[in-house]
Formats: C-alpha cells, sequence, structure tokens
C-alpha cells in the first residue's frame, strides 16, 4: 500500500481527487494518510474529514524557522510512513529540512506548461501572454521555483476570453492527471 501525503492550502479539490482516486481504485493499491494544511479555515480540511485523512494543521508564524515547521512536518509523516508527498495548491516553497528527508518523493502540480510561466499566478500570466495553448505539468520539487524534473504534462487548448471557464478546464485537467500520474509513480 502506497501512503500519500497531501499539502494544501485552500480548496483542496486537487486533494479531493487524489483521495476519491484511491477510493475508487483509480489509484491502485494507495491511501491518503496526512493532509498538511498551513490555513486553519482551509476548505480541504473539510474535505479531508469527509475522506477521514487524518489533517496537520500549523500556523508557520508560531515557529521560530522554515525549518522548525519542516521537521514538525518530516517527522509526523516519519511517523505515517508516508512514500509520495503530493503539493497540491501549497503556496510554500519546499525548503531544505523537507528536501533533505524527502527529496524525490515530493511533487508538485502547475497549472501551466513549465518552464513557461513558472510561480503563484501561471494561468493569469499565460492568459495575460495570450498563449492558445495552456496546460498542467507535474514535477518533482527541487530547490528551484517549479524548475524540477518534469514528471508529465498535458496541453489545455483554449482560443476563448473567460478566464473562470479557462481556470475550470485547466482544474478539470489538473484532477485527472494527477491521478494518473500518482498511479504511475507508485507503480516505480
Amino acid at each position: 500500500m502506497t501512503r500519500l501525503c497531501v499539502f494544501a492550502s485552500g480548496s483542496g479539490s486537487n486533494f479531493e481527487a487524489i483521495a476519491e482516486g484511491c477510493r475508487s481504485g483509480a489509484i491502485a493499491d494507495s491511501e491518503v494518510v496526512l493532509c498538511v494544511c498551513d490555513k486553519a479555515g482551509a476548505y480541504v480540511l473539510e474535505r479531508a474529514a469527509r475522506y477521514g485523512v487524518e489533517t496537520l494543521v500549523f500556523n508557520p508564524k508560531e515557529y521560530g524557522s522554515k525549518r522548525d515547521f519542516e521537521k514538525m512536518i518530516a517527522d509526523k509523516m516519519d511517523s505515517l510512513g508516508v512514500d509520495l508527498v503530493c503539493l497540491a495548491g501549497y503556496m510554500r516553497i519546499i525548503g531544505d529540512e523537507l528536501l533533505e528527508r524527502y527529496g524525490g518523493k515530493i511533487v508538485n502540480i502547475h497549472p501551466a506548461l513549465l518552464p513557461a510561466f513558472p510561480g503563484a499566478h501561471g494561468i493569469q500570466d499565460a492568459f495575460n501572454y495570450g498563449v492558445k495553448v495552456y496546460g498542467v505539468t507535474i514535477h518533482y520539487v527541487d530547490a528551484t521555483l517549479d524548475g524540477g524534473k518534469i514528471i508529465s504534462q498535458v496541453a489545455v487548448p483554449y482560443e476563448g476570453d473567460d478566464i473562470e471557464e479557462l481556470e475550470a478546464m485547466i482544474h478539470a485537467a489538473e484532477h485527472k492527471l494527477y491521478v494518473e500520474t500518482i498511479n504511475k509513480l507508485r507503480n516505480r
């Protein structure tokens, strides 16, 4: 059984896609054992409760340093035997502590075709640029911003002018790609 930990900061739609993928068998022989969240009121916590997934909620300001709160997170993941960490809208840069302990086992989803449009506003940046093919990337996390080795990508063609419609299309592509990619990674 592959034990997954999902990091999220917001609504958690990718968390839910992963948890449902595990429940339905679309992600074979896997379970989400922990949801890590840095925002006490985030909707992802309600989603985690519905799936019976343990949560670790923390306020980074209550720690002396990033290394301190990442050590606490890594210790918890170690205690649960986490095999793969999936970032799903976690809006913090992963630091040295987690990279040292889980390097090569942390993946991130990004709403653009990397290496184009890295950073927190990938969809908006691509939209403002006027691209005709948007997309989603899943990559390994390293010390660079959205710069780790690419694992998988999917194109999302769109020539409209409605950012909300585009975001919905990209999120749907994210959910499908994350499930497919985790299922492949667990077989490696």
